[in-house]
């Protein structure tokens, strides 16, 4: 095992999935991890139970003392804690090396890393090349956001094997050597402006999944989206890019509902979207990112279009839930912003209520107001962000706008309003910060209200 950290005093902070699974490989590559979260309504306690380990491990809540704060060597950071907290800048100021969960896991990674980022379509593409992958080698490890922390899996991983990791913007924030053998960034449409502080350092971090590949790695680009195509034009990596709207000369493209990989400007048919089982243009593009993917690292172009044909939308992002007297009910809970949210009403074929709001991240919603295109009968809203989405839907002649305190009553007042023939989606175009721990509980909850709805 790699010692790089045996025997430094590592502060490890936030108290989540990353920050616990952080503390435990922390302990096992022989670190002397603390663990600690500003927030002061945790209980110390209830964290110690959480670490599951026989091993004393200080926890801090709140405040951290002095002489604590003198004996770190090491900050690792849980993907919610920003670099520039005034917290963290203390420590930098001092030359404490920072570090993420991804640097911290990747400094014990023994085979290779397929590392996928992007706005919108990470989960759904993660999924997929990790089922190609599964498929083609099975000494195959899915981490990140979608699933398992990478520093859960890491100590798992062996020469031979390939780890298939969903990266955010969150987590690029603090790479030093990470390295993928294969990346993809699937597209950058403005998001976490309030982490960020700008679309020009959201775009920054975002390409920094490339920033140690060589031209012996491959990273892998929407071609239709100006932002990484222009990256394909500077980054070293060897560029794959995929389109959806044009036949490439080299690439994977979509063209008459067929996928073709090109080569030298000759293609070949790979693939009918209609053998799939996904849904809408945005789905076809992510399934290009993953078979532009596993075909760079290797695997054959038959065992890539199997796992392609059986495999099934993830849970939470335009998921079927159920018909209710004659009423399609739809959970895009992962449509937590502008972009994603559009995905969402385009797949729509019915007229459809919409339920949206959430977490202020500083959005603008004109683009999803715009495509809404005459299939959304009304707009039920929650949350921060409902009197800027309701303003901006005025401002574009959308009048059709209810207020709702909660999803319980959204869900009772379109349980009246819907009849056969219309759909219900959720897809909010926010966070769900502030009533939700998290989109996935979000989506449940939807989904539970559903499912007690009468037939």
């Amino acid at each position: 095992m790699n010692n790089i950290l045996k025997n430094q005093t590592v502060l490890v902070i936030g108290t989540g999935i990353s920050g616990i699974g952080a503390v435990r490989l922390l302990l096992k590559a022989q670190a002397i991890p603390i663990l600690y979260d500003g927030n002061e309504k945790l209980n110390a306690d209830d964290i110690r139970e959480k670490l599951g380990t026989d091993r004393q491990v200080p926890v801090y809540i709140g405040e951290l003392p002095e002489d604590v704060e003198n004996s770190i060597e090491r900050l690792v950071l849980s993907p919610g804690v920003p670099v520039d907290s005034t917290f963290v800048r203390r420590f930098a100021g001092r030359g404490i090396k920072v570090w993420g969960e991804i640097e911290l896991a990747y400094a014990f990674e023994q085979g290779h890393v397929i590392a996928i980022t992007g706005t919108n379509g990470k989960t759904t593409t993660t999924a997929l090349t990790g089922e190609i992958m599964q498929a083609a080698n099975g000494h195959t490890f899915v981490v990140g956001n979608i699933g398992s922390p990478y520093t859960g899996e890491v100590l798992n991983t062996a020469p031979d094997s390939v780890t298939v990791a969903e990266i955010s913007s969150f987590q690029l924030e603090t790479i030093e050597q990470f390295r993928p053998a294969v990346s993809a960034i699937l597209n950058i449409t403005p998001d976490h402006i309030d982490r960020h502080h700008s679309l020009e350092n959201y775009i920054a971090v975002k390409e920094k999944i490339a920033m140690n590949q060589t031209a012996n790695e491959t990273i892998v680009l929407n071609y239709e989206d100006e932002v990484t195509r222009s990256f394909g034009e500077h980054t070293k990596a060897k560029v794959v890019y995929f389109s959806s709207a044009r036949a490439l000369q080299d690439g994977f493209y979509l063209q008459d509902d067929i996928i073709y990989k090109a080569a030298n400007g000759v293609s070949e048919a790979l693939l009918n979207i209609h053998d799939t089982l996904l849904l809408g243009t945005h789905s076809y593009e992510n399934i290009m990112a993953a078979m532009a993917m596993t075909d760079a690292y290797g695997v054959p172009m038959d065992t890539i279009i199997a796992a392609v044909k059986v495999f099934h939308a993830v849970e939470h992002r335009i998921e079927f839930v159920a018909t209710k007297r004659g009423v399609d009910y739809y959970n895009d809970s992962k449509g937590t912003n502008v972009d994603a949210a559009i995905k969402g009403i385009q797949a729509m074929v019915k007229p459809t209520y919409l339920i949206g709001g959430g977490y202020d991240k500083g959005a603008t919603y004109d683009e999803w107001i715009e495509a809404f295109d005459g299939k959304v009968k009304e707009l039920i809203l929650l949350g921060a962000t409902r009197t800027a989405i309701a303003d901006c839907a005025r401002a574009h002649g959308f009048q059709s706008i209810v207020f709702e305190e909660s999803l319980e009553e959204a869900m009772a007042y379109i349980s009246e309003k819907a009849s056969a023939g219309d759909a219900v989606l959720l897809s909010p175009a926010c966070a769900s910060w502030g009533m939700f721990k998290n989109y996935e509980e979000r989506g449940r909850i939807f989904k539970e209200l559903v499912n007690k709805l009468g037939e």
